[in-house]
Formats: structure tokens, sequence, C-alpha cells
């Protein structure tokens, strides 16, 4: 299980109704980790000297510079043992992630590996609070990952990666750039699902993309990029990118979907480059005279950062269907453009029932929105968006 695994999103919502031995399991798992959290670094770092030295060949599955890294998995970790008590949220997402860590080469026994040293570096922190009972809850928790994802991995039939060639790299400003690539078979994913991909210019460092086009006959991908604040991956692609470069690209993730038999209509919200997933379905569905209604809350700091707006709106004058609604936080409006957060905004119109909606763009985005919806009394029900790291 590597560091690309999942994105620290808070929770928006209190967790599922599960049985009592689950969720005392659960509660002292998330007591434990408020005493052990402030020594996240001296965790991780005895987590990996631990990991290498029971599996040596797990190192491989890591960048060269581990200083990048440092943190991010046990946090990862720990974030899905907090979930154990949501199984209709958590399993279906370790299933897709048992098939994504296929691309590292995992077996079983480094999975092994990672609870056993994972439990060591906690046992090692936490002192006397490291009781048998607390030990026997986080081995029971990680032994249900586990075990999800190992079933999940020997199920797959599909490669455990692709490779596709960089066709087209085009700046559309200064830190954004779109990507366009041409995979060496069809990669079978649904529009609005992401992807783990790997670049030549920082081998090792997965991150995970949107495509921004529903598939194609011809099999190929555009992605939007901008390069984030520290972010390595994102940098390196929108500054070195080169065509013919060749990039490698785990299994497709993710729940984001539009049911256009169910009757009711949609909302997408989408901060920035995460209007790529949703711009994907909206592709997929200009293939059809007839959908539900769709309204979409484009929204960005100020104008420049709606960069996708005008093909949009174009694509919204030819499908009578969908209402695009520009929002900025700030600077200078714009013809139909409202003012304000997109959870501001959103909520300006109440509950949205009848809805499905779609949530995506950054962690803090996604955390802002959601919970103001279900303040404003959107049912939870009702929401999708997708745990994932955008660096």
């Amino acid at each position: 299980m590597t560091a690309d695994a999942i994105s620290p999103v808070p929770k928006v919502a209190p967790p599922r109704e599960a049985p009592p031995a689950v969720a005392a399991m659960v509660r002292l798992i998330r007591d434990t980790w408020q005493l052990a959290e402030p020594y996240t670094p001296e965790i991780s770092q005895f987590f990996y000297g631990m990991l290498f030295t029971l599996a040596p060949a797990t190192r491989d599955f890591f960048p060269i510079n581990m200083e990048v890294q440092r943190g991010r998995l046990v946090r990862a970790l720990v974030h899905i043992v907090q979930m154990v008590d949501r199984p209709d949220d958590l399993v279906p997402f370790l299933r897709q992630l048992g098939r994504d860590h296929r691309k590292f080469g995992v077996q079983p026994r480094h999975y092994e590996a990672v609870g056993t040293a994972l439990l060591a570096a906690l046992k090692r922190h936490l002192g006397d609070a490291w009781t048998p009972r607390v030990e026997r809850a986080w081995a029971e928790a990680y032994t249900i990952i586990a075990r999800a994802m190992q079933e999940a991995a020997a199920a797959d039939d599909c490669p455990p990666y692709w490779t596709a060639t960089v066709a087209e790299h085009r700046r559309l400003s200064w830190d954004l750039a779109l990507i366009r690539l041409e995979p060496d078979q069809p990669i079978p994913y649904r529009p609005g699902q992401y992807m783990s991909i790997e670049v030549p210019q920082r081998p090792r460092l997965w991150r995970y993309l949107s495509p921004a086009n529903a598939p194609r006959p011809d099999g190929s991908l555009e992605f939007h990029v901008r390069a984030v604040d520290g972010g390595w991956v994102s940098r390196a692609i929108v500054s070195h990118t080169q065509s013919g470069d060749n990039w490698r690209i785990g299994p497709p993730l993710g729940r984001l979907a539009v049911n256009r038999e169910s009757g009711r209509d949609v909302l997408m919200v989408a901060g920035g480059t995460g209007v790529a997933p949703l711009r994907a379905i909206l592709d997929h569905l200009a293939q059809w005279g007839t959908n539900p209604k769709v309204t979409l809350f484009y929204g960005g700091p100020t104008r420049d950062d709606l960069y996708d707006l005008e093909q949009l709106r174009a694509l919204a004058s030819a499908n009578p269907w969908l209402t695009v609604v520009p929002v900025v936080e700030r600077g200078e409006g714009l013809p139909g453009c409202e003012q304000g957060t997109l959870a501001d905004v959103v909520t300006r119109r109440g509950a949205w029932p009848g809805h499905d909606v779609l949530v995506s763009g950054s962690p803090a985005m996604i955390r802002a929105t959601v919970s103001r919806m279900l303040v404003a009394g959107t049912a939870l029900d009702q929401i999708r968006y997708d745990p994932f790291t955008i660096d």
C-alpha cells in the first residue's frame, strides 16, 4: 500500500451505523491516534526503516528521494483504518485500491510487512497507551483492509498498468497545461473516473489525474494539469513534459457518474481543474439528445482560474439540458457570473432536493462545499465525491 492511496480529506459526515464491536474498535483506534499524531514524522521514519528491513523489495515501490514521501503513507493508512466502521464507503474504494496496487508488483507478503511495520511504529511511540486491546483493534482493522485489497487484486484480469505516449503538450497559462496521450491499448475507464500516473521526470512518484474526455474511438486521453505549490509531479508535467514522453497509467478508480435512467436532475460543482472529470461526463452525455437537466457551477478565486469556461459554454449552447454558472471569489465579474465561494453560491439556492450531486476539486474545496450543503439540508446519500490527492 503506497502513499498515493488516498488524500486525507476530513470526513464531512458522521460514520454510518456499524456493529457495536466494530464501532468500539474504531473509537479505540481514533483515541490512540490522537495521542500518536503529534509524532507522525518519527512514526513515519521508524515505519519505513522497519518496512524496508522486513521486505527490502518494497524500497523499489517508492521514489529515490524519500523526503517527498515522509508521513504520506502513515497518514493514508490511518485515514483508511479509521473508516472501517463505514463499509459501504470503504469496501468499494479498497477493491479499486487493491487493483491499482498491482502496478507496483505488490504481493501478499508485502501487505503483512506493511501491517507489522505500522503496528511496530505505533507501539514504539505510544508507550503505555499501547495495550493488548489497542494492538488487537489496530491489527483487526488492518487485516480487514488488507484482505479486501488482496481479494480484489487476485480477481482482476486487466493489466496492472498501461503505457501511453504524449502526443501533445500545450500550455494554457503559465501554470496550466493540457496533455493529450495516446495509450498503446485502450484503457477501459468510465467518464468521471481518475487514474494514477507516473511520468519519466518523476519516477515512482505516482499521482492521480482525471481524464477530461469520455472514451474516444482512438483511445486518446486529455488531461488538464495545474502546477501546485510544492507539487513535484504537477510542476514537472506543466514545465517539462515533451511530445514523445512515455507515461505509465494505473487502473481507473472513482465513483463519479451520472445515471441517465434515474429520473433525477444533476448538480455538478467544480473547482479549477476539478472540472476535468465532470467535463468527461458531460462529453459522454452529449452523445444523447435527451438527458437529465444538469446545472454546473464552475468556480475559482478569479476569472483566470475558469480556463475551460468558453468550451463549457459552447457545449451548453448545443445541449439545452446543460446550464453552466461561472463563480468567482474575487475580482471583476463577467456576464452570468456569481460572486463568492462555490459553497456560498450553491447553498444560496437551497438543498437541491431531487438532484444527484457531484463535487470535484481540491480537498479543501470538497470539504467546504459538502459540509455547507449538508448544513443546508442536502442529504448525504445525494452527494458523491472522490477523495484523491491533487499532488
